[in-house]
């Protein structure tokens, strides 16, 4: 592999931050040394990790693991700023301690991804005028906030929010500074939202700084749009998988992306019920899925 292309996993197929019934009985260093064995280099970070930078490498560095980042929850549109701005602070040294470069961010404000009783595409929140006003301006105060620590916002597009169609990357694209906010490229949210995903990386690789390789399950996909179901109702129903497991053909998005100019980290992330998908044996599935191409 000549390019610095590295590839992490998601601690959400062990243990659902969401939904902490989900793998409750898996221990976080099961869940690391799980990712090891599968071959991964770096993790992001769950709620089950240590809150302590130093504590936290103790168990990662000797299974030869990096931290890739870790996600924030941002309530730039229904909060002041300066509370945002204090958990982002925060957020930011404890991964810069960690030597993460990037850090995941997704606006929250009005979100419906966490709420069982919330249709996922029928009642997905739409951003006011002024809404994105307050978001944009957020993100780029945010993003010089990370500059200071030479690092970078990943904005992460998320099914249930503002941000999550094509159009809605567009338009944030277009209004923030390049300089300072990123975009954090899902394919499972593309795909789960209608849209191509393979076209949003070539529209957007010059703003990509970190990805998410998710898979869809079609068939579940469509319960959860004929039934009106909520994000949290289609991830126990299983509509999300690793690669090589569901229905994204992730051929022509490698070719992409290993032809662009993109060098980071690409995170395998599913969100699935580790009592039916066993969390080791999809990762290391994903892997050598990913590692074919």
């Amino acid at each position: 592999m000549t390019k610095n292309i590295k590839y992490a996993c998601a601690p959400i197929a062990w243990t659902n931050d969401d939904m902490p019934e989900l793998g409750k009985e898996n221990s976080f260093e099961q869940c690391i040394s799980e990712m090891a064995l599968s071959g991964y280099e770096g993790t992001e970070i769950g709620n089950k990790y240590p809150k302590d930078p130093k504590e936290l490498k103790k168990y990662l560095d000797p299974r030869g693991l990096s931290v890739a980042s870790a996600w924030l929850s941002l309530y730039l549109t229904s909060k002041p700023f300066e509370e945002t701005k204090i958990s982002f602070i925060k957020h930011r040294d404890f991964l810069f301690e960690l030597g993460a470069k990037v850090i995941v961010v997704s606006e929250q404000g009005n979100s419906i991804q966490g709420n069982f009783n919330k249709s996922l595409f029928n009642e997905k929140p739409e951003f006011t005028d002024t809404e994105w006003t307050l978001l944009v301006n957020g993100l780029e105060e945010l993003g010089k906030l990370a500059k200071e620590k030479d690092m970078s916002i990943v904005y992460h597009h998320h099914m249930g929010t503002g941000v999550q169609t094509l159009s809605e990357i567009d338009k944030l694209m277009e209004l923030t500074n390049s300089e300072f906010v990123s975009l954090l490229y899902d394919t499972g949210h593309l795909v789960m939202s209608g849209e191509n995903p393979l076209e949003v990386f070539t529209k957007h690789q010059d703003r990509i700084n970190h990805i998410h390789f998710k898979d869809i399950r079609n068939d579940i996909k469509d319960i959860v749009i004929n039934e009106n179901l909520s994000f949290l109702e289609g991830v126990k129903k299983g509509m999300f998988t690793v690669p090589g497991d569901g229905d994204i053909d992730f051929k022509p998005i490698i070719e992409a992306i290993y032809n662009s100019d993109y060098e980071g980290w690409i995170v395998v992330e599913a969100e699935q019920d580790p009592s039916i998908a066993n969390p080791f044996i999809y990762a290391k599935k994903a892997k050598e899925y990913i590692s074919n191409y």
